[in-house]
């Protein structure tokens, strides 16, 4: 057991891309946790696509040893986590569970978005934070500039930042002496009854469930049955141990240590992010506070391209749900594509990331589609049924439109916070998008704005056109706030006069016009033309808002008409229109299956 006051908890916060992952290599191997033949580009990423893009996704966690130039050994707890902002939900639980944080900021970039946006984070849980100034070895940095910044844009002092260049080696000794002298022991009372934070979990194929866990006080065996105090459940914990970046089995994990336990869980969802876990038999009086869930800002509809695949997409989607519990999936039917999900994620590039890992780990093809919202109905009294409210998932399975009292959406309040320069043209976007301003404030020198919007307004590209507007400054939080009615209409699309049920959409009266125009362009580009014109028709109820003609393929009857005889080909041109005519009578319409999902495709709205 390592006493409190040779313990250090850290996690390594930054922009993406500017070095977290290439320092947190450089400790580990200036520690001695590896040796040189094991030592590898990314040793933390251990996922491939982490490897191939570059990028961080799951926080993950070493135990190094270090003996201080006071000749003191030292047990250093390092945390790495991810820099994208789809992922900060990561950072904030790992930070929970670390008294200090190493602030790498790029010496030629200076400090970027996500750089403050974790900083505020870690200030919220009282850190001492250290500044690092990375990449001082190339030939754009400019050490001083970013000193400056530092202090003026986050307000910590930097003329003692480290000054380092992870990928040479330079400065790694001074950094790890920083954390050693400059961050804080962890507080904890070994006799206390334990308590200790539920960090991380994750599904091992063969350990089953592995929980990260930070020891407060206490301490934790092997063999003792524990309790988690938010889920009710009790447990026998069968392993406890370390990282190092290899597994190493220990006896116990004292206060204020890291380390992880199994207890043959099968489930992750058990294993709720936040919980509080203590003995069974000896409670805590208490549990931690918890933080907060983790809100789905982009949504989507994950179909299989061929059907019998369903069961095989619901078995690899609760398998990923396995590994990351922070997308949520509920069934979802479609008139064109059968059976999928519908998906909510916490950004696109997390979208992406799953939709990739369902392709390559589990052989999937998959089809993603703009995805709907659930709709309240108020139904008036008929001949056969009474009145009742019903909730319409699809817009193929809507009522008659008489029955129809009113129509409710699901809306949120949504909060934004901005830098300054980027205020107007966030607010023109939550303006488009039938938002209504409850409040404007600043906090700090950046703006923060309050909105109401509908539900279904958000879920198609709201946060991805926010981020772009903002240069990736602004963030986004919301929660929702019920159903409110609107003025909501079901506007169907109609080939050759008839409806097409896969395409309809339900959509609000003011922008119904543009949709429909939008899908009547996109549809006359996706359907062949046919020997006969095609109007492809936006209507609502029984009035059309938008018309386009594919135009007739017209087959070539001269083609076998030898020499200049212009009469034999008037004639049988004259022959050809009273073909086409009959054939305008009886035309039906093959529309390829592919038109169908380009249609309903994310993206183009």
């Amino acid at each position: 057991m390592t006493e409190l006051s040779h313990i250090r908890n850290f996690s390594i916060i930054a922009h993406i891309d500017h070095g977290k992952s290439t320092l947190a290599d450089r400790l580990i191997q200036h520690t001695g946790g590896l040796s040189e033949r094991e030592m590898s580009a990314q040793v933390l990423d251990n996922m491939d696509i982490e490897k191939e893009r570059g990028i961080t996704i799951k926080a993950q966690t070493v135990r190094l040893d270090y003996t201080a130039q006071d000749g003191q050994k030292y047990e250093l707890n390092l945390m790495d986590t991810p820099g994208h902002v789809d992922f900060a939900y990561e950072v904030s639980r790992s930070l929970a569970a670390c008294e200090g944080a190493l602030l790498v900021v790029d010496a030629a970039q200076g400090v970027e978005a996500q750089t403050l946006a974790n900083v505020y984070q870690s200030i919220e849980h009282d850190h001492e934070i250290v500044p690092v100034i990375n990449k001082i070895d190339l030939p754009a940095a400019d050490v001083d500039k970013v000193k400056a910044e530092i202090e003026e844009i986050i307000g910590l002092p930097a003329d003692d930042a480290v000054l380092t260049s992870a990928k040479s080696g330079i400065g790694i000794a001074e950094v790890l002496e920083s954390i050693v002298t400059r961050i804080p022991p962890p507080k904890g009372d070994r006799n206390a009854p334990l308590k200790a934070m539920l960090v991380d979990s994750w599904y091992d194929p063969y350990l089953g469930v592995v929980i990260l866990v930070r020891v407060i006080d206490g301490a934790i065996k092997k063999g003792q049955s524990v309790k988690f105090m938010q889920a009710g459940t009790t447990h026998l914990i069968d392993r406890v141990g370390c990282m190092r970046p290899k597994i190493e089995i220990l006896d116990e994990l004292g206060p204020g240590e890291v380390g992880f336990i199994t207890a043959q869980i099968k489930e992750v969802a058990q294993t709720r992010v936040g919980d509080t876990i203590t003995d069974a038999k000896r409670p805590a009086d208490e549990p931690l506070p918890g933080f907060k869930e983790v809100q789905p800002v982009v949504f989507c509809g994950l179909f299989p391209t061929d059907a019998a695949d369903f069961e095989k997409l619901r078995e690899s989607i609760s398998k990923l749900r396995l590994n990351d519990a922070s997308f949520s999936f509920e069934m979802e039917t479609s008139a064109a594509l059968g059976f999928g999900f519908r998906c909510g994620f916490l950004g696109l590039l997390h979208l992406e990331i799953i939709q990739e890992r369902l392709s390559r780990e589990y052989d999937l093809d998959l089809i993603t589609t703009a995805p709907s919202v659930v709709y309240k109905l108020k139904l008036g009294r008929s001949k056969t049924d009474d009145a009742r409210e019903m909730e319409l998932h699809n817009p193929a399975d809507m009522p008659d439109v008489n029955r129809i009292e009113e129509i409710q959406e699901p809306w949120i309040e949504a909060t934004i916070y901005c830098p300054d320069e980027y205020l107007g043209s966030i607010l023109k976007l939550c303006q488009d998008r039938r938002g209504i301003q409850k409040q404007l404030t600043y906090v700090g020198g950046r703006a923060q704005i309050v909105y109401e919007l509908p539900l279904n307004e958000v879920v198609f590209d709201f946060y991805d056109r926010l981020k772009s507007i903002s240069r990736g400054y602004a963030s986004f939080d919301y929660h929702q706030i019920g159903h409110r009615e609107g003025d909501l209409v079901k506007m169907s699309i109609m080939v050759n006069g008839d409806p097409v049920d896969a395409l309809s959409m339900i959509v609000h009266r003011s922008t119904a016009e543009a949709r429909g125009r939008g899908m009547c362009e996109r549809l006359k580009d996706l359907i062949p033309r046919h020997l006969f014109k095609i109007p492809i028709q936006a209507a609502i109820g029984g009035k059309i808002i938008a018309r386009e003609t594919i135009a007739a393929l017209r087959k070539d009857v001269t083609a076998k008409c030898y020499g200049g005889d212009i009469t034999r080909k008037k004639k049988l041109l004259e022959k050809q229109k009273k073909g086409k005519a009959r054939m305008r009578e009886y035309g039906s319409v093959s529309i390829p299956q592919e038109a169908f999902i380009a249609a309903l495709r994310m993206g183009e709205e």
